[in-house]
């Protein structure tokens, strides 16, 4: 008892000193932004800040906006935005020093001056990447990302790090170390995960680009909570060296890296910048594919699958109504809309994405926490993950015909041998070809589909795991997906609501229809969708949806 007391004593201590870090971090951030302006009150902080990426960016690079100008606007903004919200985790300060140095090096790179947030999990040298793990705390990493290499050399600055739940695997943000992070359209939602520092700062307007990472819709949630734009390219587009994963080594559920920003022409910019030959030298297990301008500019009318729903997790008022409205001016602006449907989704969850995650009984997931003092955030993954096999097996035949999905949940948390882990990936190579056919068939170019929201309240994607179903089919089969917000929740659809049932009617359908409530004025984005490596295509239909 006595041992065990020490150890949670020198965990507190940890916790406590990285607390003090963070707020050491905002307070510098504070005295920086308030030096720059008794040093230069004539500057127009607000009109910088309303600037898109585009033209701020092309200011920059001609000389007429000074980087100093443009950065610390953006420190003053963002810690205003850390105080309302609790996103960022930890100002870099070498920022300050690269800044200095970018004014004196002249104006190269297609970011020059351009500040960015940057993901906990995304490794800059000398600062932790915690994953909300205690144990990770103290641990700088050594070296940049590559990710990072590559914006810091196009000219940009990674200015913070930015908050995530405990181990990534969730879609709220939330962990013992930096605590709760909240949504900045409406303080009682969660801004989404496990990207959810970015999508607050981002959605605050404290961060004009922002990099994070997806493995179930960990960059389209806070987009789509958050009321911004965010692109999951195909898992290797962009390499994913020096970044931490929720689960190291699973193969089945492809995790990739992405941008997020307030707009899709920001995306575009930022692949532009990632996709040069400075990323395909330092990963050259990237396939070295520059960004194809010709794709992204074209005006050829498109031909779009759609579907309302995945008949797994019933879509809220408003999501339908996104997807009917979009869909009605993508015809009207001549493009040509055709039904696609979707099936067998449960059995994808289930059996590839859940099973495929979880492939070893959620032995290496377990692992993570060993020694820490908070499981939570990640529903009932943790407790499932521990129990024995025996103990999966009874639940799941009992609660069968109760409540079908829980027990096929933990059916499919079983531990696997090799040869059913092999089968199981040569099964969702076959279900990906199969998708695709059917894409072709259609004769498509691109997909129109639901993207789960208005925010949740918070607290509530852990209790909703079975929600990440619209986005984790897309990592299941490794497809480039961006989230556009499209609409505001209406009065109309909050009365609508009220009839919400869902399809199984079951203990989270009833949950999902609580987290949805109250959420008037609320955004409620679409996903766009196209095939693997095709992320120029994608962003152009994102840009025209936009547009419309």
């Amino acid at each position: 008892l006595l041992l065990r007391w020490r150890r949670r004593r020198a965990l507190w201590r940890k916790v406590a000193e990285a607390q003090e870090r963070q707020e050491r971090s905002l307070v510098r951030m504070e005295a920086a932004a308030r030096r720059f302006r008794e040093q230069n009150p004539s500057v127009k902080v607000v009109s910088i800040l309303s600037l898109p990426l585009l033209e701020l960016s092309k200011r920059l690079r001609d000389g007429s906006l000074p980087p100093d100008h443009v950065f610390y606007a953006y420190v003053g903004k963002a810690l205003q935005i850390a105080t309302e919200t609790n996103c960022i985790t930890e100002f870099l300060e070498e920022s300050e020093t690269q800044l200095r140095k970018a004014k004196q090096m002249g104006r190269q790179g297609l970011l020059y001056g351009v500040p960015v947030s940057i993901k906990d999990s995304i490794d800059c040298q000398g600062h932790d990447s915690t994953l909300g793990f205690i144990k990770n705390l103290n641990k700088p990493a050594a070296e940049d990302s590559v990710v990072v290499q590559v914006l810091r050399r196009q000219g940009a600055i990674p200015f913070v790090k930015t908050n995530v739940p405990q181990s990534l695997i969730s879609y709220d943000c939330k962990n013992l170390i930096f605590g709760q992070t909240r949504n900045p359209l409406l303080y009682t939602r969660s801004p989404g995960g496990s990207s959810g520092g970015e999508g607050a700062l981002l959605g605050g307007g404290g961060s004009i680009l922002g990099i994070g990472t997806d493995v179930g819709g960990s960059l389209r949630f806070p987009a789509a909570f958050c009321g911004i734009c965010a692109l999951k390219p195909t898992g290797n587009r962009l390499s994913k060296r020096g970044i931490m994963s929720g689960i190291v080594g699973q193969k089945a559920v492809a995790a990739a890296v992405g941008p997020m920003a307030k707009d899709v022409e920001s995306l575009a910019l930022c692949l532009r910048a990632l996709l040069s030959e400075d990323m395909f030298s330092l990963d050259s297990t990237v396939p070295p594919l520059p960004f194809n301008e010709e794709v992204y500019s074209s005006t050829k009318p498109l031909r779009i699958g759609y579907y309302e729903t995945d008949f797994f997790t019933m879509p809220s008022p408003a999501m339908r109504r996104a997807v009917r409205e979009t869909k009605q001016l993508l015809e009207e602006a001549g493009h040509t809309l055709v039904p696609f449907e979707l099936t067998n989704v449960d059995y994808v969850i289930f059996n590839f994405c859940v099973r495929g995650m979880f492939a070893d009984g959620g032995t290496s997931f377990v692992k993570q926490f060993k020694g820490e003092m908070e499981k939570g955030g990640t529903g009932p993954f943790f407790w499932l993950a521990k129990s024995p096999h025996w103990l999966k097996t009874v639940l799941s035949w009992i609660a069968k015909p109760f409540v079908p999905r829980f027990s096929s949940i933990m059916r499919s948390m079983k531990t696997n041998t090799v040869d059913e882990v092999w089968s199981l990936h040569h099964e969702i190579e076959d279900f990906c070809h199969q998708f695709i056919a059917q894409w072709k068939k259609l004769n498509l170019d691109v997909m129109l589909c639901p993207m789960l929201g208005p925010a949740l309240g918070i607290g509530y994607p852990g209790k909703l795991s079975v929600a990440v179903s619209y986005t984790m089919l897309y990592n299941a089969l490794d497809f480039p997906a961006g989230v556009v917000p499209v609409t505001l929740v209406t009065d109309e659809d909050e009365e609508e609501l009220k009839g919400y049932k869902g399809y199984y009617r079951d203990w989270w359908d009833r949950t999902l229809v609580k987290a949805f409530r109250g959420s008037v004025g609320m955004p409620v984005a679409v996903q766009c969708v196209a095939l693997p490596w095709q992320e120029e295509l994608c962003l152009r239909f994102m840009k025209e949806v936009e547009t419309l």
